[in-house]
This record gives C-alpha cells, structure tokens and sequence, in this order.
C-alpha cells in the first residue's frame, strides 16, 4: 500500500464546521476533516469523468472513495516549523501540567505523561490544553492553529441585502489564511496513478461558505511514498514495552456498543482491538478518555449527516500484562478502527509514548512561516483590491444603465433571448455566444435589432461596438490597497476577463430595463 503526502496551504480561511459555539456563530476544526478532503476529490473526480452522479457499483469508484480497506483520507493537522517539516498530531488526553504554570514564548513547562505512571508531581494537575504537538531537538514543541473571526449579516439571495425578516448577525470562527496543513491519503498501488491525476490541479476549495471568500487551499508538491509511518517511530522499537499495551487515538473516533449504537466508551476500544487481532485482552489499568460529537453534510442529499457520539483524539487506554508484536502494531497502526475509516476516522498509535515527563513549549515560527504570513497579507490585499474593484465597476455599471432606453421596435422574446445567451456566456466572459446570436437571426429578427434605436444608433450596432471592445465604454475604473494596483484592464482583469463580464451584464441590463419600460 501507498502513502500520498498531501500539503495543504490556506490562501483564505477555512470553514470546517464543528458542533461548537452559539446557534448564530459556525466554529471551525483546528484542522481540515479527512472527509472533507474526500468530498473534494470526489467532486474532481466527477468533473474529470463527466459525471452528474457517482455509480457505487463501479469497482474503481469503490475502491477509490468508499472502502476503508482500499482507500483512506487522513485528516490535514498542523505542520510543523523544522527544516523538514512533519505532520503534527493532537494531544494525548493522559498529559498533564501543574495548574500553575502557564505556556508562555520564552518559557518550557513540564509535562507528566499519567498513562506511563501516575507520581506524586504535579500535586495539582491540570490538562495541557488543545494543541498539537511534535517531537523536536529531544522536547516537545506544542502548535496552536491560528483562528479569524468574521461577522455576517444574514441577506436575501435575490434582493442581495438583508430584509425585515432576515437581517440576523452571525460569526464565522475559522482557519485563517496563510497556514500549512498535511494530510495522507493509503492507496493501493494501483490507484496511485489515478489520485495523482485528481490532485494535479493547485488550487482546492474545501469547506463551507466558498462564494463567501472562504475555502480556497493551494496544494503543494503531492508526494507518494512506499512506506509512512504516522508517528515516525518504527514498530520493532515498540513491541518490548514490558508487556504493555499503551493505545493512544490520533482522530477522533466511531464505536458501536452491541446493541449497534454509536457510543463514546474507551472500553468499546478494547473490543475492536480484540476483534481485529483476534486475541483477548485483560481489563484496561488506565483510562484518560474524552468524547465529541460528529457530523457532516451529504452534498448529494443537501442535507447535514445524523450527529453522533465518537471518542476524541488524544484519548488513551493502557492494559497491562499483554505482549503485542511488530506486525500486529503494523496491522492496528495501518487500518485503524472503528467506522469511517475512509475519512480518517479511528487513527491509532501503539507503545509510542515512554517518557513520564519531558519539558514542553510552544513552538516559535520560522523564517518561512513569517514569509508565508507576508504572503498571506499581500494576498489578503488582493482579495480586497478585486472585491473593491468589482464593486467600482458594479457602480459605473449601474450609472451607465440609467440614462440608456431602446426606442420600440424590438420585441420581449428576442429581448429576453438576448439576456438568456449573455447569461450562459457570463460565467466565463465568453461574449462570442452573443455574437453568434446575433450573426445568425433570422431577416425578422435581424430587423428589429437593426430599427430599434438606443441613443443615435441601432441597437445591433451599439451591440456590436460592446461586444467588439467591451473596455471601451468602461472609463477611469482603478484602485489601490496597500502596495497592490488595479485597473479594470491590468493583466489579472483581462486574465479573469473582467470587461467582457461586466459587458454581457450591461447588454443584459439594457435588455431587462427595456422589458419592464414595455410593460
């Protein structure tokens, strides 16, 4: 089986949503859903083959996205600042500090690892936090995901602004921009090929709220490897742990008690264990478990997923007096347990913990995190330059419209045709399906555009002049945020064919104003 290392680096904030906070307020993950990144490819997936709907009976579909044997999406966590940055991993539930010492820049805390031994220090304990965390230079360097709040006020779809009925203030608290994150999606090798091809394009939008400025990730560099080990230590270095068994979560994850209920029971971890090694295992001698609620949201239904009960990363069991090999470490550690596999659900590390307690602080950005935070404010500028300049042209759009009438002589049906073909040729700028309109009318038809007057020309000849050179009519549009300029006709508009968009809107508002006058 092949690992594919998936870097993911945020160009606007992401919206994973969790069931946390207030009705009015959407708080995100501090990291991006393994079953996010799934969905994503899906939707390429259907693209690239043409497809309005995935057939479950196709092998490759199968094999691709929903056997957790075959195909597993991992859950994007931090990455870490080292020179060779490593995917970072949750907390383990079992660490603890002393409730008086506080996680400051400058300044290391000791941590105790209770599944190891529980000691007489701290005399107060109290839970590290919700971090991540990697090994680094002999401590542990704790990592916090970085978090933008934004308020929104509820609108109407059609009317573009908020009513008497819908005027509700809302938060979004989401992954900001400017961040790296990392998945691993297991593949068979067979299918290496394929998924390489889906992740060829950079540019990935995952999440909530796209058309909102939020979802847009850059993929870097995809990578397949013939062997990754999660927790970067190898299985032979953890099956003589003095006949313990320590299992630590690395996701959250879904059990099922007997009666077929999803249940967040640490004991239920026992069970699949059992079960997957076909062994039987003695009662556990510690517990430190959390619980959390899982959700989601089927594209297909457009409807959100049932919520249930799951066991929470860093949640630990230990069961002493049982002796465990490589290869069963290598089976637990490469499947996982428990459902949803196939997004990254029931990730588990075997005997990876074995001091009772180290030094830990938090983890200092490098000089490539503070250049990508540079790189994340100059796109930030961007965003607001093109939103400001779109909003510029919506204004001249709109004051250009005001003072242009058609003289009677054309009808509402070749009216509303004319805003029909603009509308399919807006998404894209594409103003040669108007022309193609127009080139071919039949001699009625032709006629109308040709007597009908807009000013002191025919209608078909201001079209022609729009549609010929769709900057000329739009005059003097250019902004400026910080150190980024743009103008309506710079590279980055004619790339997004910024003119011939606005164009086919002006043709379609002449023609919708039109409409109305009549009647």
């Amino acid at each position: 089986m092949k690992a594919i290392i998936l870097t993911l680096q945020t160009q606007q904030p992401i919206l994973a949503t969790s069931f946390q906070g207030d009705p009015n307020s959407d708080v995100s993950y501090s990291y991006i859903p393994g079953s996010m990144i799934r969905g994503a490819i899906i939707g390429r997936y259907m693209r690239q083959h043409h497809l309005s709907e995935l057939d479950l009976t196709n092998d490759e579909v199968k094999r691709l996205f929903f056997d957790a044997n075959s195909t597993r999406y991992l859950n994007a966590y931090l990455l870490s600042y080292e020179k060779q940055p490593q995917r970072t991993l949750p907390l383990p539930l079992c660490w603890f500090k002393d409730k008086d010492e506080e996680l400051k820049d400058n300044s290391p805390i000791t941590v105790y690892d209770f599944s190891i031994e529980r000691g007489d220090n701290p005399e107060t304990p109290k839970s590290v936090g919700e971090y991540f965390w990697r090994k680094e230079r002999g401590g542990i360097k704790l990592y916090k995901e970085k978090r933008r709040i934004n308020i929104h006020n509820f609108r109407d779809r059609k009317k573009g602004r908020s009513t008497d009925n819908q005027g509700e203030i809302f938060r979004y608290d989401a992954l900001d921009a400017g961040q790296i994150f990392q998945s691993v999606i297991f593949c068979e090798d067979e299918d290496v090929t394929a998924i390489q091809d889906l992740l060829a394009e950079p540019n990935l939008w995952l999440g909530g709220s796209k058309s909102a400025g939020y979802g847009h990730t850059k993929i870097i560099d995809p990578k397949p490897l013939n062997a990754w080990d999660e927790i970067g230590v190898p299985a032979e270095e953890r099956e003589d742990n003095d006949e313990v068994l320590n299992i630590t979560l690395l996701s959250d994850t879904l059990l099922r008690d007997e009666c077929g209920q999803p249940v967040a029971d640490p004991m239920l971890i026992k069970q699949a264990v059992e079960e997957m090694l076909n062994i039987s295992l003695p009662e556990p001698s510690n517990i430190f478990g959390g619980s959390t609620l899982i959700g989601g949201f089927n594209r297909k239904w457009g409807l959100p997923l049932p919520q249930v009960p799951a066991l929470a990363a860093g949640t630990a069991i230990v069961f002493k007096g049982v002796e465990i090999n490589s290869e069963q470490i290598q089976l637990l550690e490469a499947y996982g347990i428990g459902e949803r596999r196939e997004d990254g659900f029931g990730r588990i590390a075997i005997n990876w913990l074995k001091k009772e307690e180290f030094s830990a602080s938090l983890a200092k950005p490098s000089s490539s995190s503070t250049s990508l935070e540079k790189e994340s404010s100059h796109l930030l500028a961007e965003q607001m330059a093109q939103r400001l300049l779109e909003k510029k042209l919506e204004q001249y759009l709109q004051k250009e419209v005001g003072p242009l009438s058609l003289d009677d002589g054309i009808s509402n049906s070749q009216l509303s045709r004319l805003q029909s073909v603009a509308r399919q040729g807006l998404p894209n700028g594409d103003c040669s399906l108007v022309i193609s309109l127009l080139n071919n009318l039949p001699s009625n038809a032709k006629s109308q555009f040709e007597r009908t007057k807009i000013g002191n020309k025919s209608f078909r000849q201001q079209l022609d002049e729009w549609l010929g050179n769709p900057t000329d009519w739009i005059q003097g549009i250019e902004v400026k945020i910080a150190d980024v300029e743009r103008k309506f006709d710079d590279d980055r508009a004619r790339q997004d064919k910024l003119a011939e968009k606005y164009t086919l809107r002006l043709i379609m508002a002449v023609a919708k104003k039109a409409t109305k006058e009549k009647k």
